[in-house]
């Protein structure tokens, strides 16, 4: 119990160090220039990233509620119990995911290497997308088990 806190902690921290959606400002000195060749594409993966990052707070009100479905129901039979456990972990899997995204995004700046930029940007939105639908699919599936019996 003592490490969901901690998780819930650090996952807060992160939020709000991310800021609110639609306040970044996507011209950081972090590797792309607003001039570069390379900023469309920063941006657009900044896009998907301000998407899905303020579905990290549904994923924990979620939970929550799984949680509490699963404590409050001391007579769920275990292979339910067990199923609402997956969906939490799914859900904890889709959190850590952007968290770990979020602490590896390192882009490099264009007068290091153009290309060599612009490859890990493109594969930095491919990974973003993963977290995108790990995180929607894992939302959906959790707010189904929220109005089953």
């Amino acid at each position: 119990m003592k490490n969901l806190e901690g998780l819930i902690i650090i996952a807060l921290f992160a939020m709000a160090a991310c800021g609110k959606s639609g306040e970044h400002d996507h011209s950081h000195d972090d590797g792309a220039s607003e001039e570069g060749p390379n900023q469309a594409l920063y941006d657009q993966v900044m896009d998907v990233h301000d998407e899905v990052m303020p579905k990290m707070d549904e994923i924990m009100k979620l939970k929550r509620e799984l949680q509490d479905k699963i404590a409050n129901s001391p007579d769920m039979v275990l292979e339910r119990k067990e199923q609402l456990e997956k969906v939490i972990s799914n859900l904890d899997s889709a959190s850590a995911s952007m968290m770990n995204w979020m602490h590896e995004f390192n882009p490099l700046p264009d007068s290091v290497d153009q290309e060599r930029a612009r490859e890990y940007l493109e594969s930095e939105m491919e990974r973003i997308r993963k977290v995108k639908v790990l995180t929607l699919e894992s939302i959906d599936k959790a707010k189904e088990e929220t109005i089953k019996n």
